[in-house]
């Protein structure tokens, strides 16, 4: 059942880390706003690296951002964030492709191969906190600004690449949770007791056997 569990984290967390360079790749971080107009002309979608804007007929033109300290500090926080959880993420699997069950690295040790297993599953979780921080922090800009009557500047609406790094993050967190929760940091004989037993040849180690109820010759009376 823990080979199976351990698969299964695998998958989440390989998953998701896929969609972390599907959500950079995208386009669509955040969208100019059509709220309130009533011809549309042209919109704009950046997303961490660049700016996008396309009119009407189709026609489409991106430039990337100029300068890294121009932008605002979130901006440049989100970058760091997706990046940190692309290694995480890349650290994640290697230890737990090593630590698996089913896995022929590291022999038959299982008690080290779970903890490596651990490992893996604590990288997956910060892959995870990593990714949902930064799509979060980013998604709450856009609100604040959205519902910001004051602000000068263009409204813009959630992406789909947002959708696609809560996802990603979903999934890291669930395979790290699911590698952590089934980890083996016993084997089973360690939970088996020896007994020195005297023979010819000298003393040998046995394995002792769960002890047994010895009958008893007194009625319960005997005991009151």
């Amino acid at each position: 059942m823990k080979a199976i569990t351990e698969v299964v984290a695998l998958f989440l967390g390989f998953v998701g880390w896929v969609m972390i360079f599907v959500s950079l790749q995208d386009q669509y971080w955040r969208v100019s706003t059509q709220d309130g107009s009533v011809i549309l002309t042209s919109a704009i979608y950046e997303n961490l690296w660049m700016s996008c804007a396309s009119d009407s007929t189709g026609v489409y033109n991106c430039r990337e951002f100029p300068s890294l300290f121009a932008l605002p500090g979130y901006v440049q926080a989100c970058r760091a964030l997706m990046i940190a959880s692309i290694v995480f993420g890349t650290f994640a699997l290697a230890a737990t492709l090593a630590g698996m069950q089913c896995s022929k690295i590291g022999g038959e040790n299982y008690i080290l191969k779970g903890r490596i297993a651990a490992i893996g599953g604590v990288f997956f979780l910060l892959q995870g906190i990593c990714t949902m921080i930064a799509i979060s922090w980013y998604g709450a800009n856009i609100t604040r600004e959205f519902f910001d009557d004051f602000f000068p500047g263009i409204k813009y609406e959630f992406g789909e690449a947002l959708y696609i790094g809560w996802c990603s993050a979903t999934l890291a967190i669930c395979g790290g949770s699911c590698l952590v929760c089934s980890c083996q940091v016993t084997t089973p004989n360690d939970n088996i007791k020896y007994s020195y037993r005297q023979s010819s040849g000298g003393l040998h180690l046995s394995p002792m056997s769960a002890p047994h109820s010895v009958p008893s010759n007194y009625d319960k009376n005997a005991y009151v």
